[in-house]
C-alpha cells in the first residue's frame, strides 16, 4: 500500500492506494500546497516494508553482544540501522576504562565491526546520534568521531541524557546505507 500526500482544494490529505506499489512512495511526488495554490511542489518518500522477510538480523561476535531483546543492527531495503553501541571490550563485556576518550574510539571499533559485518563502512553511514553521561565531554568526542567519518560527515544529533545502560560515558547508533 502506498500513502500519497494530495491537495484537496484548500486541505491537504494523506489518502492510501492499495493498487500502488510500494516502491512508487519512493519516486519524486508532485503535490499542490495549499498555501501557494499556484505552485507545484516536489518532495520525496521513502517508503520501507514491513515485510519480515527482508528484514535481517546482523550479529558478530566482534562486538558486544546486545544487553537486551534487541540486535546489534538491522538490515532492511538496503538501510542498516545500528542499535546503540557502548564502549565495552567484545571478549570480556566489560568497559575498555572510564575515560570518555577510550570509551569512544572502543564505540567507534564497535561500530565498525558491525558496519564491516553488514557489508558497510564508515563511509556509508548517513546519520548518528550520540548519547552522552555529560555534554561537557562534546568536544573530546568530536576529536575522537571526527578521525572516523570521512567528508561530508553524517547527519548527527547530540544529547546529553540522565543515564546510558551500565553506567557508560557514551553510546552511539547510526543508520547507514547499502
Amino acid at each position: 500500500m502506498c500513502r500519497r500526500l494530495t491537495s484537496v482544494s484548500s486541505a491537504t490529505v494523506l489518502s492510501s492506494s492499495p493498487e500502488s506499489p510500494p516502491a512508487a512512495a519512493a519516486a519524486s511526488t508532485v503535490c499542490r500546497s495549499s498555501l501557494s495554490s499556484n505552485r507545484s511542489n516536489r518532495f520525496a518518500c521513502l517508503a520501507m516494508s514491513t515485510d519480515a522477510s527482508i528484514k535481517e538480523a546482523i550479529i558478530t561476535d566482534k562486538a558486544p553482544a546486545a544487553l537486551g531483546p534487541y540486535s546489534q543492527a538491522i538490515k532492511a531495503n538496503n538501510t542498516l540501522f545500528v542499535s546503540g553501541v557502548l564502549g565495552l571490550i567484545p571478549e570480556t563485556g566489560k568497559f575498555v576504562s572510564d575515560s570518555v576518550e577510550e570509551q569512544t574510539e572502543q564505540v567507534m571499533k564497535n561500530m565498525g565491526e558491525i558496519l564491516k559485518a553488514s557489508g558497510a563502512s564508515y563511509s556509508s553511514v548517513v546519520k548518528t546520534t550520540i548519547m552522552l553521561a555529560d555534554l561537557k565531554d562534546f568536544k573530546k568526542v568530536n576529536e575522537i568521531y571526527a578521525k572516523y567519518f570521512p567528508a561530508p560527515a553524517p547527519a548527527r544529533s547530540t544529547y546529553q541524557v540522565a543515564a546510558l545502560p551500565l553506567d557508560a560515558r557514551i553510546e552511539i547508533e547510526c543508520i547507514a546505507a547499502l
